[in-house]
């Protein structure tokens, strides 16, 4: 009995240890799981993307392939012209996702293409300075911009602007609408005169 009931106690053991080693892998592996269906549903933030529109002007490289590199302007309807690939839609996608059409129409033609996408000259997204500004004009959009960036992109004021009257005018619907902006405020805490600016807005300076 001494003997049976020792033996039974060594196999128990013996299944004990056995089973520890297996159930970490099984852990790892769950833990790895969980992090690359984490990695799968990320996404691009569309606010940090800029957006190509009609009469900006792209430069598309090929790597090795100087016969498809091109400088080509975005067309009004959206799209531009490439060799091989003949119309391509631009308008409305980011350079990222234009590089990637581009180089999956190419894989028809070339192996393993290799594509960049640069926006050389920014039309389609623009502001405008008006007023007691160094540099009154049409300002290119850039995302997430700010009033008072765009007022240091024009140069910035000239000492007779008055800077407790300046406004965005903005057009709504077809209606115009006057957004404030406190200058000196946004000195000292530009969080707190964070105006959104959209194309075709209008920074006015008296």
């Amino acid at each position: 009995m001494k003997t049976a009931y020792f033996l039974l106690v060594t196999a128990l053991l013996a299944g004990a240890v056995v089973a520890t080693p297996q159930s970490e892998p099984a852990k790892q592996n769950e833990v790895r799981n969980e992090s690359q269906g984490a990695t799968s549903e990320a996404v691009f933030d569309p606010d940090t993307q800029y957006v190509i529109g009609p009469e900006d002007v792209l430069s598309i490289n090929v790597w090795r392939e100087p016969e498809l590199s091109a400088s080509v302007p975005v067309r009004p309807d959206g799209k531009i012209s490439l060799a091989l690939l003949n119309d391509v839609q631009a308008a409305g996608l980011s350079p990222m996702q234009l590089k990637m059409q581009i180089t999956r129409a190419l894989k028809k033609y070339v192996s393993e293409p290799v594509v960049t996408v640069v926006v050389t000259n920014i039309h389609s997204q623009r502001i405008f300075l008006v007023g007691e500004v160094t540099h009154a004009g049409p300002v290119p959009l850039l995302p997430k911009m700010t009033v008072l960036q765009a007022i240091a992109s024009g140069g910035g004021l000239t000492p007779f602007a008055n800077t407790k009257k300046i406004y965005v005018l903005r057009n709504d619907n077809g209606t115009q609408v006057k957004h404030k902006f406190n200058y000196r405020n946004a000195l000292k805490n530009p969080g707190a005169e964070n105006i959104p600016l959209k194309s075709g807005d209008t920074i006015v300076v008296p």
